[in-house]
């Protein structure tokens, strides 16, 4: 009987078990077995539960904006390697052609159309071209170009967030926009480009305003971006600051301007909306670390800037957080973060013009593409504008980057001497140079109308004749004989010593990236005829060093040749006097660092004529030298030369010890 018992709770279970599974309850089952994703599933956030019983957690994609974009038409598969035909641009790399506008223009068109056309990847024939470039007008209804092909290797560039042409389908075209959304950008197809202000300068534009690059005591921790162009503060003991704006103090009534007003504080808190993305150039010409609270919006060029140096991306849900992590960063991490505000802003963002070129350079490199430039010559100074590709990729050939690659400059170098005017070969000049233990050859540019003697004396190194074109920048073409980092510019009436160069020399290899010369030049603002000016008298400071006798780096041919625009080399051939200001305007426009002045024995300063066209050579050569500064200082848009009053000497120089102790004896004649 207890048997039968125990066979009906039996059967009454499995009935039941059965009931349940034809009833469909068998999904409550299963909660205890999460489902396995798929082999490549995108892994978002969890989903613990079945989504049919409990709402999942949201995607990380449903969190990017708080409401729809409109999205202009795009081939959402584009490649660079699918939508872009690279075998159009040939061995000679990048070609721009510009698309011409019928009727009146903005100032914005202007300047862009001005930097094409300066840039050295500029035509005027759309056949010879391998990027065809659009640049949307105001009017609503725009033509679609006669060499659309469907946008295949076209840009649309945009400098301000207007919307894209409707008149016809972008399909294959690459956008350059500035701040795009991160879910309409197209990463290493389209360039972001930064959120400019109408009145952004052409070219050169204002400086970081950074003066102190470790923060004051007293100085404000943070800037909140908040409405109608403010910057509200709050101080290094504040607690909170909320992100709505309410912080501690106001910096006042709301300016005329708002991209005018710059914060000054050590960090600046950005939201993260596209229509905050104009603030993120303020903060880094204020020298502002941008704290950026989840943006919408990609930073500009970042396919080629390294925004973890410069920026702080954080979670806007975390408040309390964030402001913990900023009053505890290391100051040594503060002062790098602030730095490099400074370089990227004076590199890319200053002017339309850069930011313009650092678009075409970022095309260039994708066309290049593993011959390109590293990362390094990126994000170091002076940055990728100014490390021409075509020179080289390696950035120990550079002068600017021994000191983070532990490398040194070679030790040799090579003499260029520029003979224009018909004489006698400079031969004193020669055989004290071919003299110098660090002299691997002498090249003699020979620029005048008279053909060259048929014999020179012999030297312990070769010894070149060059062919020169008569013209004045000759003497700074990067001609392939130089086999050497070093050159040692001269002229024939240069008077040295082998002492006074092979010290020279040595100065130049702790300083690779500057000029290193014998004799100076100063320039000065006159109040008087309000313009500048330059003078050769004697004096504690200076801010040139003339090319007749001076050391510097032969990539710098290749910058004068490359990269100043034909305007100024024009100059420069039509006014001799310009020679030496352009070649210094150009070092310290790349370095921002003023010459070295080393010392030169008293009889050979002496005996260096002066030549009547030179700058400063006289009050007779001032109106056309002033004008040459003038003209030179409005085309770079700023004035670029540094003062200094450094003058490296040898060990034990002039001191009263035993001529017998000092390497450099010939020097003590001054």
């Amino acid at each position: 009987m207890q048997s039968w018992g125990r066979k009906s709770l039996w059967l009454a279970l499995s009935a039941s078990w059965l009931l349940l599974v034809l009833l469909g309850v068998s999904p409550f089952l299963r909660l205890a077995v999460p489902p396995r994703p798929g082999p490549g599933a995108p892994q978002g956030w969890p989903r613990w539960l079945d989504a049919g019983l409990l709402q999942s957690f949201s995607q990380p994609e449903e969190l990017l904006e708080d409401v729809p974009q409109l999205q202009a038409p795009r081939g959402e598969s584009c490649q660079w390697g699918a939508c872009f035909d690279t075998s159009k641009c040939g061995s000679d790399g990048l070609k721009v052609f510009v698309y011409p506008v019928a009727g009146p223009i903005s100032e914005t068109h202007r300047k862009i159309l001005a930097s094409v056309e300066g840039s050295r990847y500029h035509t005027r024939s759309a056949a010879e071209a391998c990027l065809l470039l659009l640049l949307p007008g105001p009017h609503e209804h725009s033509p679609v170009p006669p060499q659309w092909n469907g946008g295949r290797n076209h840009l649309v560039l945009t400098l301000h967030p207007a919307p894209c042409p409707r008149t016809f389908q972008l399909g294959q075209a690459m956008v350059a926009e500035a701040s795009p959304t991160v879910d309409t950008f197209r990463p290493g197809f389209d360039v972001a480009l930064p959120l400019l202000p109408e009145a952004h300068p052409l070219r050169a534009g204002a400086p970081g305003q950074l003066r102190q690059h470790s923060p004051h005591p007293r100085a404000a921790l943070l800037a909140l971006a908040s409405e109608r162009g403010r910057w509200r503060m709050a101080g290094a003991n504040s607690s909170a600051c909320s992100w709505d704006g309410r912080c501690e103090q106001d910096l006042g009534g709301e300016p005329s301007q708002p991209v005018d007003t710059l914060p000054s504080a050590t960090f600046c808190l950005i939201p993260g909306h596209r229509s905050d993305a104009w603030r993120f150039l303020q903060a880094l010409q204020a020298g502002c670390v941008p704290v950026l609270l989840s943006p919408r919006w990609e930073l500009p060029f970042s396919e080629r800037i390294d925004w973890t140096k410069a920026t702080i991306t954080v979670d806007e849900r975390q408040p309390r957080q964030v402001l913990a992590a900023l009053q505890e960063m290391p100051l040594a991490r503060v002062l790098s973060l602030r730095q490099q505000t400074q370089f990227l802003w004076a590199a890319y963002f200053s002017s339309v013009e850069k930011v313009v070129h650092t678009t075409l350079e970022i095309l260039q490199a994708r066309i290049l593409g593993a011959s390109a430039q590293p990362w390094l010559l990126w994000n170091s100074p002076p940055g990728a504008l100014l490390a021409l590709p075509t020179f080289s990729t390696h950035p120990q050939d550079f002068p600017f980057y021994h000191l983070q690659q532990g490398s040194s400059p070679e030790g040799r170098f090579s003499a260029l001497i520029w003979v224009e005017a018909p004489g006698q070969p400079p031969l004193k000049l020669i055989e004290a140079v071919a003299a110098s233990q660090h002299c691997a050859q002498i090249l003699i540019l020979w620029s005048s109308e008279r053909p060259s003697p048929p014999r020179w004396p012999e030297t312990a190194v070769p010894l070149t004749v060059l062919d020169g074109r008569g013209k004045a920048s000759d003497r700074f073409f990067p001609y392939s004989a130089i086999s050497t980092d070093a050159i040692l510019s001269l002229d024939p009436h240069s008077s040295l010593s082998t002492s006074e160069v092979d010290f020279a020399f040595g100065v130049w290899q702790s300083f690779p990236e500057r000029m290193v010369g014998f004799v100076t030049r100063s320039h000065f603002w006159d109040e008087a005829r309000g313009s500048w000016g330059y003078t050769a008298e004697t004096a504690n400071e200076f801010s040139m060093v003339l090319t007749t006798a001076a050391f510097y780096h032969r990539y710098y041919h290749t910058l004068f040749t490359r990269s100043l625009p034909k305007a100024l080399r024009s100059l420069a051939d039509g006014s001799p006097a310009c020679v030496d200001v352009l070649m210094n305007f150009l070092v310290a426009a790349v370095t921002k660092l003023p010459p070295i002045k080393v010392p030169q024995a008293k009889q050979h300063h002496e005996a260096a004529p002066r030549a009547p066209a030179g700058p400063g050579s006289g009050p007779e050569s001032q109106p056309p030298a002033r004008d040459c500064i003038d003209q030179l200082a409005a085309e770079f848009g700023h004035m670029p030369l540094v003062t200094s009053r450094l003058r490296l000497d040898p060990v034990l120089f002039k001191d009263p010890v035993s001529v017998q102790r000092k390497k450099y004896r010939s020097l003590e004649g001054r």
